[in-house]
């Protein structure tokens, strides 16, 4: 993948302050392509099936704003809660505004727990960026598999 003019400008969005206070870089100084070549290698090498994943996680979004912000048990599998902020995030790779929704993902047959938002669903969806090392919102992969997959 090259450093395209479109994801130097995500890169610069994605900086401390732009758009949120801590950015969505972590303390991760690899480069935006060395990230998201790196998590899509680790979800080859982990044979998570990223579609069916995403389409899991957006079921348990719905279930869990059905639920009014309380926690809710979908599918006998998963303890699922929703909440949500005032606001609006922009996507740093500038194709969208996402509502602040937080979904927190126990699997009740491990007690593996996932956290992620609207904006990070939307950026591993549409762009594989799962955030760098050490950012607050990060998913990682393996975490995402052992939650949804488990």
């Amino acid at each position: 993948m090259k450093m395209t003019e479109d994801l130097k400008k995500a890169a610069e969005n994605m900086k401390p302050g732009i758009i949120t206070a801590e950015g969505f870089l972590g303390d991760d100084d690899r480069s935006l392509v060395d990230i998201i070549e790196s998590d899509e290698e680790n979800i080859q090498s982990l044979k998570i099936n990223l579609y069916d994943d995403i389409k899991r996680i957006k079921y348990l979004f719905e279930k869990g704003k059905e639920a009014f912000d309380e926690p809710i048990t979908v599918d006998n599998k998963w303890l699922v809660k929703t909440d949500e902020a005032r606001g609006h995030l922009p996507c740093p790779f500038e194709d969208g505004i996402f509502r602040k929704v937080n979904l927190r993902v126990k699997n009740l047959r491990n007690n593996e727990e996932l956290f992620i938002t609207d904006l990070s669903l939307h950026l591993i969806e549409k762009h594989h960026f799962f955030q760098g090392k050490g950012s607050k919102f990060r998913v990682e992969p393996e975490q995402l598999k052992k939650v949804i997959e488990g």
